[in-house]
């Protein structure tokens, strides 16, 4: 069906044309081939603030203090004015467009940093059910930290780590979650993941799995650990097996007398952590090697876990070449493997090419999650990928690199319209829905139209109004979409944190 480029036309064509079922929600998102961005305020007048992101929802904008503090809260909000001229849309901006305030008002303004500890400015997960948000604040790691009380050498120590859930609406802290001299990774969520109302926090130093549930009262309830042990009981029932077999200390005299040394008990630890016992008893004779490896960690539905098994630094920096890796899809429920897969895999790449959607698991609340577009649900992502895939020099390094990517990070991608494969075409090297830096670029970023292949609906321009002077200085840009609303803010930034340059794109 032909669909008009003017606005008001598609409104009136929405009033006569009842749409297919089950397409409506699409049908509504291909307004915002209309309802882009027009018009950019540069350098607008800002608090010195840390940008994090919007919540799902678009009802809060989340910054931080540039002393990682303080938590700051926004409410988006539109630039009002009126206009007495005929042609309204050549008329100047007022004076008030240029100020952050005029499109942002702060709702509060929290202290969540004590004892030395600072905000982790890339950690925010958004519970929309009850419109929770989980932070982190700790202090600086340190490394060559002993390995006590079950430590994995090797692998740095933070002393303080602390989890607050916060109420988004009035600021308030409801609960907090303490870890002390462990290592979780908190930049971008790498080592949290939520799901519903689920939360797992992946303790590298410890090797485990901490389950939390965050209740509708605003509680942090300890659900389990996996890890050390999988069921409940686990702990319990070696206890007393350990008592059964010690030997007592009425008959240690006729033991030594029958040759045998009372030093000679069970050694300590002389079992594998309960996963890792699971994990080589399903892959069985030894292709496994039997060191402490770290994990990340990805919720695929409230019962399995994706776990992934590699080197310290591979786990993290996710490297392809030098780092092995192995991903294992385990059932919290019934403590079984399900599916083991080395990176290299090709059948769990099929599985990722097909059913991209289930890696990108979303709490089921979400609604707005559900149209981030992927190879699996999307015709243009899955030529995009297929066409990668046929450049690529090596079919095996094709496939640990995008097998490298997973988990992936929760909550880090947007669900703005704007980054819809069926409604628009960009540069995904300049900009993408994934929560990421990108290298500043003299040059705007154009969003084509998919339906009209040379048009061109709107541009965003990172920088500075007048280009980049100052070329010697590597510069970063960061992009925030609104997920409902036709509203953007870039940020530029250099490496020596100096004040950072705020443009806003907006629908005039």
């Amino acid at each position: 069906m032909f669909r008009s480029s003017n606005l008001t036309a598609r409104v009136f064509e929405r009033q006569i044309c009842t749409p297919a079922p089950g397409t409506s929600v699409h049908r509504a998102r291909r307004f915002y081939e209309n309802l882009v961005p027009s018009h950019t305020i540069f350098d607008v007048e800002c608090p010195d603030i840390l940008f994090r992101k919007f919540s799902d929802d678009g009802q809060y904008l989340v910054t931080f203090s540039r002393n990682h503090q303080d938590l700051i809260v926004y409410r988006p909000t539109w630039l009002s004015f009126s206009c007495r001229e005929l042609d309204c849309n050549s008329h100047e901006l007022p004076a008030k467009a240029n100020k952050f305030e005029s499109f942002f008002s702060q709702l509060y303004s929290v202290t969540l940093s004590s004892s030395g500890e600072l905000i982790s400015k890339d950690f925010f997960l958004y519970s929309e059910k009850n419109q929770y948000g989980l932070f982190a604040t700790s202090t600086v790691q340190t490394h060559g930290a002993p390995a006590v009380g079950g430590a994995i050498p090797g692998i740095p120590s933070i002393e303080k780590i602390t989890f607050h859930l916060v109420r988004l609406e009035d600021g308030a802290i409801l609960d907090q979650r303490v870890f002390h001299n462990d290592y979780i990774s908190l930049a971008h969520s790498l080592g949290v993941f939520l799901y519903d109302d689920l939360v797992a926090i992946v303790s590298l130093r410890y090797q485990k799995i901490h389950i939390l549930q965050i209740r509708d009262s605003g509680n942090l309830v300890d659900v389990r650990s996996i890890g050390e042990y999988c069921h409940e009981d686990d702990e319990l029932f070696l206890n007393s097996s350990a008592q059964c077999i010690s030997i007592p200390q009425r008959n240690r005299t006729h033991s030594i007398g029958n040759g045998l040394n009372p030093s000679q008990d069970a050694p300590a630890g002389s079992f594998l952590s309960g996963l890792k016992q699971r994990l080589l008893s399903y892959i069985y004779q030894g292709i496994w090697n039997e060191e402490d490896d770290p994990a990340l960690v990805q919720f695929l539905d409230r019962h399995h876990l994706l776990i992934k098994f590699g080197s310290f630094d591979g786990g993290v920096a996710r490297n392809t070449d030098n780092h092995p890796a192995f991903f294992v899809v385990y059932n919290m429920e019934t403590t079984d493997i399900i599916s083991f897969y080395p990176n290299s895999a090709d059948e769990l790449y099929t599985l990722f090419e097909l059913f991209s959607d289930h890696f990108h698991s979303s709490s089921k609340n979400s609604f707005y999650m559900n149209f981030l577009s992927t190879h699996s649900n999307n015709v243009y992502a899955q030529d995009q990928l297929r066409c990668n895939k046929t450049k690529a020099s090596s079919l095996p390094q094709f496939v640990k690199k995008m097998l490298s990517a997973l988990p992936f990070n929760c909550q880090s991608q947007s669900p703005s319209p704007y980054f819809d494969h069926s409604l628009f075409r960009y540069d995904e090297k300049l900009i993408s829905a994934t929560d990421r830096h990108r290298q500043l670029t003299d040059h705007p970023i154009k969003f084509i139209s998919r339906r009209h292949p040379n048009v061109l609906k709107f541009k965003i321009k990172p920088g500075p109004e007048c280009g980049n002077s100052d070329t010697g200085t590597k510069k970063f840009s960061s992009f925030l979409f609104h997920p409902i609303l036709p509203l953007a803010i870039s940020v530029q930034q250099t490496v020596f944190l100096q004040p950072a340059v705020v443009n806003i794109h907006f629908r005039r």
